[in-house]
């Protein structure tokens, strides 16, 4: 069962942990790389859940997993998350872990949907506007195309919300059909 506010506290002793040692760039990394991990692998992520496997089992799986490919903090991280039995929030850890970091460095995700994919130039265009109309310097973009979008496109920055597609305006128009007085005054 997911458990944000835990995930949310054990990412945010990581990454205090993590500036502390002068490691916050590293262990990043590591989070992202087994966030990666979790997404790409649903055994993975179903064995750190069972109930059945022990948690020193679950330790030793997950350190021959990223033997070699996480620092000896983000290690040291898993195995307290064995010893405490919280290595099946790990999945959630990571990712309210990048969030935090996002945060600390003031990196904005920005989400942008079309209905066919965009070029390069067009994305450099829309980071360039956001930067100039709004406080937002260091910003990521994701791009997604939902051809039920028609045209145009959806862009969601935090909790705002532009929605310039061809299927909004068509809503609109039958809302306002909908709505429509004439058509009462006729009969």
């Amino acid at each position: 069962m997911p458990n944000p506010r835990l995930a949310a506290r054990y990412a945010k002793s990581l990454l205090d942990l993590s500036v502390e040692q002068g490691q916050l760039e590293a262990v990043y990394a590591d989070m992202q790389w087994l966030q990666a991990v979790c997404k790409n692998s649903r055994e993975f992520v179903s064995m750190l859940r069972s109930p059945v496997i022990s948690s020193d089992k679950k330790e030793k799986i997950v350190e021959a997993v990223a033997k070699g490919k996480v620092s000896a903090l983000t290690t040291a991280f898993t195995r307290l998350l064995a010893v405490k039995h919280r290595e099946s929030f790990l999945p959630e850890i990571a990712t309210a872990f990048i969030n935090q970091y996002k945060a600390h460095k003031k990196i904005y995700t920005i989400k942008l949907t079309t209905a066919v994919p965009v070029s390069d130039a067009v994305k450099t265009k829309i980071i360039e506007q956001i930067r100039n109309t709004s406080e937002m310097r260091d910003i990521e973009l994701e791009t997604s195309v939902n051809s039920n979008l028609i045209g145009g496109f959806v862009l969601q920055a935090g909790d705002k919300l532009v929605d310039a597609s061809v299927a909004y305006d068509l809503k609109l128009v039958a809302r306002q059909f909908d709505n429509n007085d004439f058509i009462y005054k006729i009969k």
